[in-house]
């Protein structure tokens, strides 16, 4: 296979917040971002509505904050990554301002905060509203295209890691979108920074780019994963049957918004005692129950929030409008998609992974941080700590050329495979079977249906990789038996709660 081979000191992989923040915090080391679409189109992080979590009140501190972690994430995340991440919140936060980003502030110059839930106080600091991954990744695609130190590649998609022989990841190969023509991107440091597996999924709030490749790439070369199995499904997707799904951002429910079924029942306040602002999880399942039963789920912002939303909300109020759906005066329907990775590509406090020369920051990355299920407005937060901390490890190195003379081969692109049909079962069999409410026996069938439809592909870039992602978190819920958490296993559902 031809292609062409082109070097950079650092290559990111990955337009997001967690790449580009990367990328910044790397002057005056020549950095390539590989990006899959045009800057701001295919980043999930553009789409956060909430905000980052950061222990700014009179009265908040970092441990409540990481008290608060710990709890939704059933004390399965480790501990001191969730110190890492909630003491540096407050200087991650300052240095964004710094960058330009103007989170909303009142009239004596501090952060405006809300709540969100299982948040124990007020703790979000937001921009504009509903509109702080947009409005972050704004400011940062400016200051990376006014970076003399950063070029940007797109659109290409990576299919495979470059390997010596020696065993070090030396590059990455990646297919120009249009044309799949191959190219080898080569660098002394590699920085994985390509989003979660949202659209592994049929309903998703993810963009379509995010599919999980690096996750399949990495599992294919026997690279450690930490808590795959933890996929989060956000309660309040939008019931417009588009996809992605529009997002009802959870701070609506911070207001005073309730969830309803369209007989008028608030279910959620027999559900839990924190009712709508109970964790994501069950408030999730919950939604799901309804649906099970028949009903309809609707989250009501009439009385609590009434005109205010067009203001305040003014990402969600676009999306209800150009749906035909006024907030002011009606209930927006809504109903559980996927939302985001808990887990990923295993990483140390520093974002190294298990192969050598390798990193991973954001919701590829599987710091531990989250545990079982995702603390309201932890993404970004996460995003950013570990971005600067890889960035400040990376500049303390005494960075080398790496051996190239004996690369691994990539694995062959197919220009016609996968068939829309194969991946549109994929996506189905993953949201059926491996979604919110998981058993056995349908979580075995959907590993042995996209096992199959990898074999039919013969084992072809980019299917495989999705494949590999998939089969990976598949082979992740079937081994742990009992649920907590996003893993609700039903046949554990006597023992536990909603």
């Amino acid at each position: 296979m031809h292609f062409d081979i082109t070097h950079t000191d650092i290559l990111v992989v990955g337009a997001g917040l967690a790449g580009l923040y990367t990328a910044l915090n790397l002057k005056p080391l020549k950095v390539s971002i590989i990006a899959a679409a045009p800057l701001l189109n295919g980043a999930s992080s553009a789409w956060a509505q909430g905000g980052i979590a950061a222990a700014f009140s009179e009265g908040d501190t970092p441990e409540q904050h990481a008290r608060d972690t710990m709890i939704a994430g059933c004390y399965l995340n480790d501990p001191e990554i969730v110190r890492i991440i909630t003491n540096e919140a407050t200087m991650r936060v300052r240095d964004l301002f710094n960058m330009g980003v103007r989170f909303d502030i009142d009239s004596e110059g501090r952060f405006i905060q809300g709540k969100e839930a299982a948040h124990s106080t007020n703790r979000i600091v937001k921009v504009g509203g509903d509109g702080a991954g947009r409005y972050i990744l704004e400011k940062l695609t400016e200051n990376v295209l006014n970076s003399d130190h950063i070029k940007i590649q797109a659109p290409y998609v990576i299919f495979d890691f470059a390997k010596n022989a020696s065993g070090e990841v030396v590059g990455v190969y990646a297919r120009k979108l249009g044309d799949n023509k191959p190219v080898l991107f080569c660098a002394k440091k590699i920085i994985l920074a390509t989003g979660g597996v949202g659209s592994l999924y049929a309903e998703t709030t993810n963009p379509h780019q995010i599919r999980g490749e690096a996750l399949g790439i990495g599992i294919r070369h026997g690279i450690r994963t930490k808590n795959i199995e933890f996929v989060q499904f956000h309660p309040t997707a939008i019931d417009v049957k588009k996809s992605p799904c529009p997002l009802a951002t959870e701070a609506l429910r911070g207001e005073g918004a309730i969830l309803v079924n369209n007989i008028g029942e608030r279910f959620m306040t027999k559900t839990h005692p924190d009712a709508e602002l109970a964790p994501r999880d069950i408030v999730a399942r919950a939604v799901a129950f309804e649906y099970k039963k028949g009903n309809r789920v609707f989250l009501d912002t009439r009385q609590a929030i009434g005109q205010k939303i067009l203001t305040n909300f003014p990402t969600v109020s676009q999306y209800c409008l150009s749906n035909g759906i006024d907030p002011v005066t009606m209930p927006i329907p809504v109903k559980p998609a996927q939302h985001y990775h808990m887990g990923g590509i295993y990483t140390d406090s520093f974002g190294k992974t298990s192969l050598p020369n390798l990193f991973a920051v954001g919701e590829v990355a599987g710091t531990g941080a989250h545990g079982a299920n995702r603390l309201a407005s932890n993404s970004l937060l996460e995003a950013v700590v570990f971005s600067g901390r890889v960035a400040e490890l990376i500049l303390n190195l005494d960075l080398k050329e790496n051996d190239t003379s004996d690369i691994s081969l990539p694995i062959k692109v197919d220009r016609t495979y996968p068939k829309k049909s194969a991946y549109a079962l994929l996506r189905r069999q993953m949201s059926d079977n491996v979604g919110l409410l998981r058993i056995q026996h349908e979580l075995e069938s959907a590993k042995k249906t996209i096992s199959i439809l990898d074999h039919e592909g013969h084992f072809t870039a980019p299917f495989t990789n999705y494949a590999h992602a998939a089969i990976g978190i598949i082979e992740a819920a079937i081994a742990r038996k009992k649920s907590i958490g996003a893993h609700f296993r039903v046949d554990d559902v006597e023992k536990i709660t909603l």
